[in-house]
Formats: C-alpha cells, structure tokens, sequence
C-alpha cells in the first residue's frame, strides 16, 4: 500500500505538542538523533524543557529555509525541529515508499514516543507522516523500483516472481535434505557391514548437511550476514545428539559403551523431511508479516497482527513435524523421540527466524546454551567415573532413571526455545525487523 500525500498542512512547521522533559544529566535523544554534525543542528538551551528548538536544515530536498544560518547555527525557540531530523535521515525520506518505512527505520534507530515528543508528535508514527509527506514526490518517482522489501506487495509482483526460481527455492531444495536422507538409509539397509558401508554412511551425511546448507542459503530461510561459527558448532552438535546422543547417554550411564550404540534414524529421517514445512512456515511469516507492514497504519497496529502470525507458523511447523517424526517411525519401525525432536525442531526455527530477520546474539546464545547443557551432562557422567568423582553423575542418573536418557535434549532445548520465543514475540513484530537490512 502506498499513499501520496498531497500538500497541506503537513508542509507547515510541526504542530506543538507536550514535549518530554530531559534531565540535567541526561543525553538529549533529539540531538542524538539529528546527529552532532548535521546542518542544522538542534539547539540545546535553558528553554529545552518548556520548548524544543532546532535549526533548518538545508540540503534534504526542499527548497533553501528562510533563515538558515548554516552548519552548527542554533535556531531561536520556535524553530522546526523535524527539519534537522530529515537531513540525518535523507536518503531513506527520499527513497520510503510508505511513512511506516520511515517509522520502521526511526524506531530501529531507537526512537520512542516519548523521543518524538521532542519533536512535537504523539507518537513515531505521526513523526514520520510528516517527514514522508514533506519530500516532493514527483512523478518520476513513481516508476523508480521500490527500495524496501516489504513494499512489493502487488498481486502481480507475486505473479512475476512465481516460476523457475520459485520452485527452486520453496519445492525442490527443501525437499532435497529428506530425499537424501531416506535414499541413505534405504541404501544401509541393503549394504553389508564393512569399509564401503562406512564411507557411505560418512559420504551421505556430508550430502544431507550441503543440502541443509543450500536451503539455508536460498529462499525465506537465508540470512543477510552468514551465521558465525559458534551458530554453525552448536547447531552441528544439536543434530547430532538428537541423532547419536540418547544412545551414548544411556550406555555411559550403565558403563559402558564397549560397543556401538543405537542410532536414532527415525529422528534423523523426521528432522530432514521437516525442512520443506520450515521453508514454507517461514515463508509463511514472512510474507504475511510484509503484507501487514504494507496495510497498517501504525507501529502498534503491526505488531498487534503480526504475534499471532508468528505463534501460527511456529504451531503449523510443529504439527508438521510431529506427523513426520511419526511417518518416519513408522516406516523404519523404530519410536522416534518425539519430546526431543519437537523441541530441538522450535529451537532451530526460533533461531533461523532471528537470524534471518537481523538478530545474532540471542539465536547464538539460546543455541550455544542448549549444546553446552547436553556437552555437559554427557562429560559428567563420562567424568564420575574418575577416583571419588561418583557424585557428578547423580543428577543424570537419577533423571534418565525416572524420564529416560531423551529428557536431557528435551529440557534443554524446550528451556531454550521457551527463552527463544520469549525475545522472538517482541523482536519480530517490529515493524523494523521487516524493512530493507540495510535499515536496521
């Protein structure tokens, strides 16, 4: 949805309002956000509290103001203090196809309804109305392409994307990591034991994880940053504990293990053919929550639609995951881990989500966590064995006891996707978590 403006009142300096009261102490958020070297400068002086004062900008598009002293130049009280904010923010008033852009980018930048007070508007959104409607809109800017992402919301921008690279993206690659996976275990089934089974097991995990990792760069899933290493170490661990982990916990506890455990294949075969219901839940998400940017009127009004959008693709991905868990079961004739694969599957959707949306350091902390709490149960109970080191493994031993060696991977990956979900809600209904990256 995009709305033109026409020239009104909106062109007048902005109407007053009740202005936030700044301590002797306290950084000013309105030169904070004009920036300390922009034309334009806002004025700081004893009648901050009563009144806020600002100098006009020059260079943002408009015509020269009257009275414009020049850089550092301090404006009497009275002045327009949007001006010096659109200087700062020039180039995105310039190129927004719709003011909640602009608020979105205001709002990454750490502005508040109170920080806009300053700035005599009720709210951000009200803010960067009047910034929008103050840049000349010509006609030529109409056939320039949208800069942010959420601003091709047209039925036929949809049509035009639909083909080749569609398919590619939302059909055939999420579907790869599953057929891979199942062509594996259908081909060890067959094979003899021996060297040639074990290369292939090793050769068709390495495809498994490539295919991953083309999905994870390709389509709703892909990050604008690469993930960093502790993502990548984490995550790789957490697969394979869900795969390798409850059969080596259960054989270390009772001594051993003096031969090879049990492999977890159905929840090997459930987590892969679960990529396809991840592409599209995110997709899902994704495309609804731009849709959404595009028809709201306001910062509130988006992330009010947005949170039940995000639980609603999170329930659909879980329910696809549980009838996959149970078909893979079913055709392996194995029970697969249901608790642990659930919640490990919510934790690496959580964290792809944040990744993919602009946050880093929660995704890698939840995620870093939930490893080192299943690295450390397994050490302590390999470590109780030590002379007079028996006491480490009573904890392990007495949870496997009463809920089995799955309960580790499942606390510690629900605790984490609780705790993920918790910084998701708010994180991801914010208007700026949908915009352009290069806003944020």
């Amino acid at each position: 949805m995009t709305t033109h403006h026409a020239p009104g009142p909106l062109d007048a300096p902005s109407r007053p309002a009740q202005p936030a009261h700044t301590g002797p102490g306290e950084p000013d958020p309105v030169r904070s956000l004009a920036g300390p070297g922009a034309p334009g400068a806002l004025y700081a002086g004893p009648g901050l509290s009563g009144d806020i004062a600002a100098g006009s900008a020059s260079g943002t598009g408009d015509s020269p103001a009257q009275g414009s002293g020049g850089p550092g130049t301090a404006a009497p009280p009275g002045g327009d203090p949007v001006k010096a904010l659109m200087h700062r923010h020039r180039e995105l008033c310039a190129r927004a196809v719709d003011p909640l852009e602009i608020a979105a980018a205001l709002e990454a930048h750490g502005m508040t309804d109170r920080t806009a007070a300053h700035f005599r508007h009720r709210d951000v959104f009200s803010l960067a109305e009047e910034m929008y409607a103050r840049v000349p809109r010509h006609s030529s800017d109409r056939s320039a392409p949208p800069a942010s992402a959420h601003a091709v919301t047209e039925p036929v921008a949809g049509a035009a994307a639909a083909g080749p690279s569609r398919l590619l993206t939302l059909v055939l690659l999420p579907a790869l990591p599953g057929a891979l996976c199942a062509g594996l275990l259908a081909g060890l089934a067959q094979a003899p034991p021996g060297r040639a089974r074990t290369l292939a097991v090793v050769a068709g995990v390495l495809a498994v994880l490539s295919a991953v990792q083309l999905c994870l760069r390709h389509g709703p899933l892909r990050s604008p940053r690469p993930a960093g290493v502790a993502v990548r170490l984490a995550t790789l661990w957490l697969l394979g504990y869900a795969v390798l982990g409850d059969g080596l916990l259960d054989a270390a506890v009772r001594g051993g293990p003096d031969r090879l455990w049990p492999v977890d294949t159905a929840t090997a075969l459930g987590l892969a053919l679960a990529m396809w219901p991840a592409v599209l839940c995110a997709r899902l998400f994704t495309g609804g929550a731009r849709r959404r940017l595009a028809r709201s009127r306001g910062l509130g009004e988006f992330a009010a639609a947005t949170r039940p959008l995000l639980l609603a693709s999170l329930t659909c991905y879980l329910a696809a995951l549980a009838g996959l868990l149970a078909l893979a079961g079913a055709a392996l004739g194995a029970p697969p881990a249901l608790g642990g694969a659930g919640a490990l599957g919510a934790l690496l959707l959580l964290a792809r989500l944040l990744l993919v949306h602009g946050h880093r350091a929660t995704p890698t902390v939840a995620l870093a966590t939930a490893a080192g709490v299943e690295l450390a149960v397994l050490c302590s109970v390999l470590a109780s064995r030590l002379p007079g080191c028996g006491f480490l493994a009573v904890p392990a031993e007495t949870l496997i006891e009463v809920c089995g060696a799955e309960a580790v991977p499942t606390l510690a990956c629900a605790v984490a996707a609780f705790a993920l979900l918790g910084r998701a809600v708010p994180a991801l209904s914010r208007a700026s978590a949908h915009t352009d990256p290069g806003t944020r």
